[in-house]
C-alpha cells in the first residue's frame, strides 16, 4: 500500500476551492438551507439525457413522483439549467426559474400525489458550483464530469439530504461511456440514433446530494461480486502509470465490501463498485460507486482508501449524519478493520497506537468529534479519534454487542440527518446498559481521554503497524479537501 503522496500544485489550489463546493448532505434541512417543511415528498426521479460534448449541451427530461404533503399552490425544486416546460399532475404548470431556485405554479392547488415532468436545455458547465450544488458540472477532454452536483443535470428538492429512487438514461456518441450511479442495464449501451444510450437503475432511495454522473472514454467493467450484486468499474484510459495502482485497489472493492459486510451488515444497496478519472481532484463516496482522483494512487496501490469510501456507503449515504464523526470517525474504523484482515496492524495496534502519540494536554486532545472548532484541523478529531472512540466502544461493551450497534444503526436509521445524540441512545439502548464513561471523554471532552482504547491494561505500543502511515496519509490528505 501506498504511503502519503505528493500533490500537484494545481490539485492544491483545486482541493482549496473546493471547501466552497462541499454538498450539503450530512445535515438538517434547516443547516443546509433549506426550509424544515417544504411541502414535498419526492419519492422518485427519472433522468433521461442528451449530451453533446463538443458544444457542452445537455437536454433533458426528468420526470419526479411524489407526494405533496400539504396543500401547495406553488413549490420549489433545486435545479440550474434552462426550463422550457413544466408540467404537474398532466397538465401545463406555469414556472420561473431565478438563481437555481424553479419555482412551479400549477394550474389549481395540489395535495397528495405528484407528478411533475420537467424539460430542459442548457450548457450546465456555464454554472459553478457552491453550497448546495456540489462541485458543478466540469468538463473534461472527453466529456463531463458531474459529482455531488444534481441541480447541474436534474432537477431536485432543495434538502439534497431528502432521498429518493434514481433512474438515468443518456444519450452520449458512440465511443464515450457515462457512467451514475446504481446498476447498469441491458448490458451496457443500446445503439440508438445519435450514439449510444446508458442507463442506470438505482432501486434503493438515494441522497440527491451524492448523485453522480460521469461521460467520457473509460476502460467501463462489469461483473459479479460474491454476494450477487452488480460490480461497474469505470478507469479513465488517460491514466497511464496510475491506472495499474488504481486497478489494484478499486477491483477489490467486491472483496472489501463483503469483508466490512461482516460487521456493518448487509451492504444496502444493488451495486457496487467505482470510477478513476485524473480529470476529477477528489474522493466522493457517491452512492454505490465512489469516484477517486487518479492522482491518490501516485504512491501505489491503496485498498485502505478503497475500505474508506466504501464504509461511506453504510455511514455517509445510508446513514445521513448532521455530525461529520459520525460518517469519517467510522469510516476510518472501516480501514483499521481492514489493515486487521491484511495483517498490516489491528484495530487494537492501531488505536494505541494513535492514542500513545499525544500525551495529555496536547493541542490534538483540544477539539471534541462531537463539536470541533471547524476553523481547526479536522483530520484527527474527527476522522481518527472517531475511529478510537469506536474502539474504546468495542472495548466496553464487547464484539457481539459492537457488531450489533453498528449493524442496527444502518437499519433502524428512522432520520434523514442522524446527530451524535441518537447515536449516544441507540448505543445505550442496545447495549442495556448506560455508556457515558466511553462518550463523555471520547466524544464530548475537550482533552485526552485518561484511559485509553483499549481500556487501562493495555502497555503502549512500540512498533508502529504497518498501515499507519497510510491511514494517516489517507487521513490528512481527505480532510485537507474536505472529503
Amino acid at each position: 500500500m501506498g504511503a502519503r503522496t505528493r500533490v500537484s500544485r494545481r490539485k492544491v489550489m483545486a482541493a482549496t476551492a473546493a471547501l466552497l463546493f462541499v454538498p450539503m448532505t450530512k445535515a438538517t434541512a434547516e443547516e443546509r438551507g433549506a426550509p424544515a417543511d417544504d411541502g414535498l415528498n419526492l419519492r422518485h426521479h427519472a433522468v433521461n439525457l442528451n449530451y453533446r460534448p463538443e458544444s457542452d449541451t445537455l437536454a433533458g427530461v426528468t420526470t419526479i413522483v411524489g407526494t405533496a404533503t400539504r396543500k401547495l399552490s406553488s413549490f420549489d425544486l433545486n435545479f440550474l439549467l434552462t426550463v422550457t416546460s413544466v408540467s404537474v399532475n398532466n397538465e401545463p404548470a406555469a414556472f420561473t426559474s431565478r438563481n437555481g431556485k424553479l419555482t412551479i405554479t400549477p394550474k389549481k392547488p395540489i395535495a397528495g400525489d405528484l407528478l411533475v415532468v420537467v424539460r430542459y436545455r442548457d450548457t450546465p458547465g456555464k454554472y459553478p458550483g457552491g453550497v448546495g450544488r456540489g462541485w458543478g458540472w466540469k468538463r473534461t477532454p472527453t466529456g463531463a464530469l458531474a459529482v455531488a452536483a444534481a441541480p447541474s443535470w436534474y432537477p431536485t428538492a432543495f434538502d439534497q439530504g431528502d432521498k429518493a429512487t434514481l433512474d438515468v438514461s443518456i444519450v452520449v456518441p458512440t465511443g464515450l461511456q457515462a457512467v451514475s450511479n446504481g446498476a447498469l442495464q441491458y448490458g451496457g449501451p443500446l445503439p440508438v440514433p445519435g450514439g449510444d444510450q446508458w442507463s442506470w437503475r438505482g432501486e434503493v432511495a438515494q441522497s440527491s446530494g451524492l448523485s453522480l454522473l460521469a461521460i467520457g472514454q473509460y476502460d467501463l467493467r462489469t461483473s459479479t461480486g460474491p454476494d450477487g450484486k452488480q460490480v461497474v468499474t469505470a478507469y479513465g484510459k488517460d491514466l497511464g502509470a496510475l491506472d495499474a495502482p488504481a486497478r489494484a485497489s478499486v477491483e477489490r472493492t467486491p472483496e472489501i465490501v463483503l469483508a466490512l459486510s461482516n460487521w456493518f451488515g448487509p451492504y444496502p444497496y444493488a451495486a457496487l463498485g467505482g470510477v478513476v478519472d485524473k480529470a476529477f481532484f477528489n474522493v466522493v463516496a457517491t452512492t454505490t460507486r465512489p469516484i477517486y482522483d487518479g492522482d491518490y494512487f501516485q504512491g501505489g496501490a491503496n485498498a485502505s482508501m478503497v475500505a474508506h469510501e466504501n464504509a461511506h456507503q453504510w455511514y455517509g449515504n445510508a446513514v445521513n449524519p448532521v455530525d461529520q464523526w459520525l460518517s469519517e470517525g467510522f469510516a476510518s474504523y472501516a480501514e483499521f478493520l481492514w489493515s486487521e484482515l491484511e495483517g498490516l496492524g489491528t484495530a487494537t495496534e492501531l488505536a494505541q497506537y494513535y492514542y500513545d502519540q499525544f500525551p495529555a494536554g496536547h493541542e490534538a486532545w483540544a477539539q471534541p468529534p462531537a463539536n470541533p472548532d471547524p476553523e481547526s484541523n479536522l483530520a484527527f478529531p474527527i476522522y481518527t479519534r472517531g475511529a478510537l472512540a469506536l474502539q474504546a466502544l468495542r472495548t466496553k461493551v464487547g464484539d457481539e454487542t459492537f457488531v450489533r450497534i453498528l449493524r442496527t444503526w444502518v437499519t433502524d436509521q428512522k432520520t434523514e440527518a442522524a446527530t451524535t445524540a441518537e447515536f449516544v441512545e441507540h448505543a445505550e439502548r442496545v447495549a442495556g446498559t448506560g455508556l457515558t464513561d466511553v462518550f463523555q471523554p471520547w466524544i464530548y471532552a475537550a482533552e485526552r481521554p485518561a484511559v485509553g482504547p483499549n481500556g487501562p491494561a493495555v502497555a503502549r505500543y512500540a512498533a508502529k503497524p504497518k498501515s499507519y502511515d497510510t491511514i494517516t496519509g489517507n487521513r490528512d490528505r481527505l480532510a485537507s479537501s474536505q472529503h
